[in-house]
């Protein structure tokens, strides 16, 4: 396939450039500095965009692609508000390039806690970690509703805590739902499970729980 990434350089950014190369991807990588992005090899092309919240610009980058992944988050730089920004952008440049398919990274306290998520999840951690992070929640919500309120064939995953830990080669995903708090994942981890679920059809329209397998 063709892809675009956005966010490259981010730590989970790089990840999937780097996986969806070993998976015999085109990929597309794009980024403020080229110099920040460590990754090499075939198959790969670096673009530089200064600004994800201009259509413009990023039309040409959705142009001829089977998809386009985002791996943005907020940054000391960019600040919250990035997302919904730059998903209304990514909406109006996918449309002017007849792209239909995008997956971007979300975040489990997006959504409400599963039917199975522990005391401890639900009561502690959940609260805790909204009002700590208010900001980038409601940034990470308002770009799923700016998703859902377009014609894409969006994807939205939604992890837990990150780590930057090597990969465990086994997670568990859950369609419209989010998974149980029981441990932290691997950055590497979502990688794999970003492009593993692009192209599945169940997938579509729908946010996606994604976390460490079961103990």
């Amino acid at each position: 396939m063709k892809l675009t990434v956005l966010g490259a350089t981010g730590a989970t950014g790089r990840l999937v450039v780097r996986r969806a190369l070993d998976d015999g991807h085109r990929v597309t990588a794009v980024v403020r500095d080229p110099a920040r992005l460590p990754v090499t090899g075939e198959g790969l092309d670096v673009a530089t965009l200064r600004d994800v919240t201009d259509p413009g610009p990023l039309a040409e980058l959705c142009r001829d692609r089977d998809a386009v992944l985002s791996c943005l988050g907020p940054t000391a730089r960019r600040g919250p508000g990035v997302l919904a920004a730059a998903a209304r952008a990514l909406i109006r440049a996918a449309a002017a390039a007849g792209m239909t398919r995008a997956v971007v990274i979300s975040a489990a306290p997006v959504g409400p806690p599963p039917p199975d998520e522990g005391f401890f999840g639900r009561r502690l951690v959940y609260p805790l970690v909204r009002a700590v992070f208010r900001d980038v929640y409601t940034d990470s919500a308002a770009m799923e509703q700016e998703l859902a309120r377009s014609t894409l064939d969006w994807t939205a995953l939604r992890p837990g805590r990150l780590t930057n830990a090597p990969a465990r080669g086994h997670y568990r995903h859950r369609i419209g739902s989010n998974v149980p708090t029981t441990a932290s994942l691997p950055r590497a981890d979502l990688a794999h499970a970003l492009l593993a679920l692009l192209p599945a059809e169940a997938t579509k329209r729908q946010v996606v729980g994604v976390g460490p397998a079961k103990p």
